[in-house]
């Protein structure tokens, strides 16, 4: 309850004041920093709307309340998480082989935390100086899968469950051993799974299965 409150009251009003800020530099940067002051804003405002869903990411973890799914498009929320993450990580290539599907899927304001821990976790872990990543999704009549690949160091089979647990990460992770572990209870929620298996020739594979909405 006290991480509740600081995630979603604290935080977000630091932010506002950070915004409010940020957008009175507007007239005092060339055009040259428009861009970089930009997304300072962006950034900004993406925190304010995650403390939005801090709630629902509490109620969920602890089983506290039930967090109903509903018909959410995919594409909006894939395609925002690839925006956020090309932004955050420009050294890193984001891809998308063939086009995302306009298919609903039972989720919620959450799901895309999911995929922004995966996006996360493809970078955070990878050994490469320049990472890349490959996002795809097929759709079949019932469900839809969405795959996110990387060029990293791959996972050992003996971890590859061990890495959706609570508390898990590498010595040198820069994450929060909590990542891996939200994607699973997220997508276990809106009654999918999620597995990891090894990418070629180097690398791993996140796969996510959703089942289609109606």
């Amino acid at each position: 309850e006290v991480l509740n409150r600081v995630v979603r009251h604290d935080i977000r009003n630091d932010m506002t004041v950070i915004l409010g800020w940020g957008q009175a530099l507007a007239e005092h940067v060339d055009a040259e920093g428009e861009a970089y002051l930009q997304r300072v804003i962006d950034g900004g405002e993406h925190v304010v709307e995650l403390t939005e869903i801090a709630r629902d990411y509490v109620e969920m973890v602890t089983g506290a309340e039930e967090v109903e799914t509903v018909p959410t498009p995919l594409e909006p929320v894939l395609s925002r998480e690839l925006t956020l993450r090309r932004e955050f990580y420009p050294d890193a290539s984001f891809t998308v082989r063939g086009a995302l599907p306009s298919v609903e899927v039972e989720g919620n304001d959450v799901l895309g935390s999911a995929f922004r821990n995966l996006l996360n976790n493809a970078v955070q872990h990878s050994d490469r100086p320049h990472p890349n990543v490959e996002v795809a999704a097929e759709v079949t009549d019932d469900h839809v899968v969405v795959t996110v690949s990387d060029d990293g160091p791959g996972i050992p089979d003996e971890r590859k469950e061990a890495v959706f647990g609570k508390g898990t990460k590498g010595l040198d992770s820069p994450g929060t051993g909590i990542g891996l572990y939200l994607v699973r209870t997220i997508v276990d929620h809106c009654g999918g799974s999620v597995r990891v298996t090894d990418n070629d020739p180097r690398g791993a594979i996140f796969e996510v299965r959703l089942p289609r909405a109606g």
